[in-house]
């Protein structure tokens, strides 16, 4: 069975875009760019929400064909293409190539996908993900903590109606500064 991973880069203070709406302080390294790609490997499912999967959509189907596009750009465009994806909206008439549109019963679509997933699927954006959190839909957080204090922005994690206690089950460090945290809500060890 598979599990929803929320995996996204985060500023130490717990932003996830820049107050303008920006990612670009991110800065990833090269060590950091070759794990990325390796990470998306693992996940046979993208779940998105509308905002998300816009921006990507956007971009990935043709970053490939770009000449001048780096290596690691034209490896994640491949890894984007291939795996399915998710899309949670109410207002998209419809998606592009190898994604399919879900518009209700977003608890009982992520609850049949796991049961029918050996691979685990990756939560993609904080909007969604905010969501998923309130219906208790995620089973692994894995903020990639970057060394910077943006003072504002979009968080990436929602106001929550009650604590929720987490167990950490892993740290990666990266030369850069830059922290992987894995964590499983404590109801589900």
């Amino acid at each position: 069975m598979g599990k929803v991973v929320y995996c996204l880069n985060v500023s130490l203070d717990g932003f996830v875009e820049d107050a303008n709406g920006s990612l670009d302080w991110s800065n990833p390294d090269e060590e950091l760019l070759r794990f990325f790609p390796e990470q998306e490997r693992e996940f046979g499912f993208q779940l998105y929400g509308r905002r998300t999967y816009e921006n990507m959509a956007a971009f990935w189907p043709t970053a490939h064909t770009n000449p001048s596009a780096p290596a690691h750009v034209i490896e994640y465009a491949h890894i984007w293409q291939r795996i399915p994806k998710i899309v949670f909206s109410k207002t998209l008439q419809q998606v592009g190539e190898n994604a399919r549109l879900v518009s209700d019963n977003i608890a009982e679509e992520v609850r049949a996908l796991k049961a029918q997933s050996a691979k685990d699927m990756v939560v993609c954006g904080a909007g969604i993900a905010a969501s998923f959190m309130r219906l208790s839909l995620i089973d692994e957080y894995r903020p990639i903590v970057h060394p910077v204090l943006l003072g504002g922005g979009k968080p990436m994690f929602p106001a929550l109606d009650k604590i929720m206690s987490l167990r950490l089950i892993e740290i990666r460090r990266f030369g850069s500064g830059v922290v992987l945290l894995r964590y499983q809500p404590v109801d589900q060890t």
